[in-house]
């Protein structure tokens, strides 16, 4: 997706057009997006001149209508696919993982978040009838999970090379949620210049988690994190991606029948995301995925295997 020229926006000059570039607005579409609030502030302006500038962006993109359920259709068997290497996986997944949505896998520790997030980063590289997008990915990571060495273990073991896989994942660490932030709307930028095709954040919620403490932080904590998942959701859609979260778990105490384990997040995320993957372990290297929520999947499990070579059935 090339650079708009913004400058021919109604009410824009070439002032508040570079503004808007060094805020991340570069195309037409991210600016009819923005809320009126968001731009008055990005541009020092009235709400009354943001709201102008965002009615003449909808114009440009064609943004705003309504079109008919079979053009929906139509663009809906248009998705790429990424594959995550169990084939079991991939058709409970109803193909793998799709791009214009954000998928999130939940678990407890060492249930193969991180490696199903690995081996997805490996698998975009791959040529389209090998299940992959022939694309790049990124990597921002919260936790201090991502290890280069896993990539080119996995890429051998699909006669990629590895070298040349590495060098075809960005890497980002973020230390606070406002790093967090700043990353996921960078990501943008990155695409103009790079065919990314994954964007992957492992964990969405632990900075989170760990920032907001207490009951009277939890709205200032939701309203956050469903501002970065709106980022995320619009980088999928008007990008093309796929997005991969990751996510930790919590056990409620007053639970005493069924499993404990639930997501961290609340209602905003899980609302928010597209897809609801819960992984569990099983015997040896087995894991078990569930889904748990999707608008266009039934609920059901796969088994898959993680080894040295990767996720596998």
């Amino acid at each position: 997706m090339e650079e708009d020229k913004l400058e021919e926006l109604s009410g824009v000059g070439s002032t508040l057009a570079e503004r808007l570039r060094e805020a991340g607005y570069r195309t037409f579409s991210s600016i009819a997006v923005a809320t009126v609030e968001e731009l008055s502030e990005v541009l020092e302006i009235g709400e009354a001149h943001a709201r102008r500038i965002i009615e003449a962006a909808k114009q440009k993109a064609d943004i705003g209508k309504f079109i008919t359920g079979d053009e929906v259709l139509r663009l809906r068997k248009e998705l790429g696919w990424i594959s995550t290497g169990s084939k079991q996986l991939d058709a409970l997944l109803g193909g793998g993982i799709p791009t214009r949505a954000v998928t999130e896998v939940f678990g407890q520790f060492g249930t193969g978040k991180t490696q199903l997030a690995h081996q997805l980063c490996v698998n975009v590289q791959l040529p389209r009838e090998g299940g992959g997008l022939e694309g790049k990915a990124v990597f921002i990571d919260t936790e201090n999970t991502f290890r280069p060495e896993r990539i080119q273990d996995m890429a051998r073991a699909l006669d990629l090379d590895p070298s040349e896989a590495v060098r075809n994942v960005f890497f980002a660490r973020a230390y606070n949620t406002d790093q967090q932030l700043l990353l996921a709307e960078k990501v943008e930028e990155l695409a103009e210049r790079e065919n990314i095709k994954l964007v992957v954040v492992d964990s969405l919620t632990s900075l989170f988690r760990a920032e907001f403490v207490g009951r009277e932080a939890l709205a200032a904590r939701q309203q956050k994190l469903a501002r970065h998942l709106l980022t995320l959701h619009m980088l999928s859609e008007l990008r093309d991606l796929a997005v991969l979260v990751t996510n930790q778990v919590q056990a409620r105490p007053d639970m005493f029948f069924g499993d404990p384990t639930q997501p961290i997040g609340g209602h905003v995320l899980a609302h928010s995301v597209t897809t609801r993957v819960y992984l569990r372990r099983s015997k040896a290297n087995k894991r078990i995925a569930r889904v748990v929520d999707s608008p266009s999947l039934p609920e059901g499990e796969a088994v898959f295997s993680l080894s040295e070579a990767g996720i596998r059935d």
